[in-house]
């Protein structure tokens, strides 16, 4: 039997899509770049959006931080296309947040690349000859 899915987690979909087409579009703040929405949380009455954002390039946490208040700050104007472009009864008020998990991603693909490579042949002739 297929899962439902809940109005919120649809609307959050339609949300995080139009969203990144919009902010692609319309946000010409070079605090912000070039960016992905990774993720959007609508809560259950769709008043408020958590938007989830990572910044595409090597950024260090100062960029983080002015990017994220040039979106807040651009979240209004967001808001209103939002709200042009999706048909709802009420536009969430959005609030952006640095989604951590891709960099989380690559320190720990790191650490297991240099786990593998501590890991020398010479080790592995030894577990072979027993």
């Amino acid at each position: 039997m297929p899962r439902e899915f809940t109005r919120a987690e649809r609307v959050s979909d339609a949300v995080q899509q139009e969203l990144a087409v919009l902010i692609r579009d319309n946000v010409r703040d070079p605090r912000v770049g070039m960016l992905s929405v990774t993720d959007v949380e609508i809560s259950r009455d769709l008043a408020y959006a958590k938007v989830f954002v990572s910044f595409v390039g090597e950024r260090d946490q100062k960029q983080i931080d002015e990017g994220l208040a040039a979106l807040n700050g651009a979240s209004g104007y967001l808001r209103k296309l939002l709200a042009s472009s999706v048909k709802l009864r009420i536009t969430p008020k959005l609030n952006f947040f640095y989604d951590e998990s891709g960099r989380r991603g690559q320190h720990l693909s790191a650490l297991i690349d240099m786990a593998v490579a501590k890991e020398s042949p010479s080790d592995t002739l030894d577990s072979e000859e027993s």
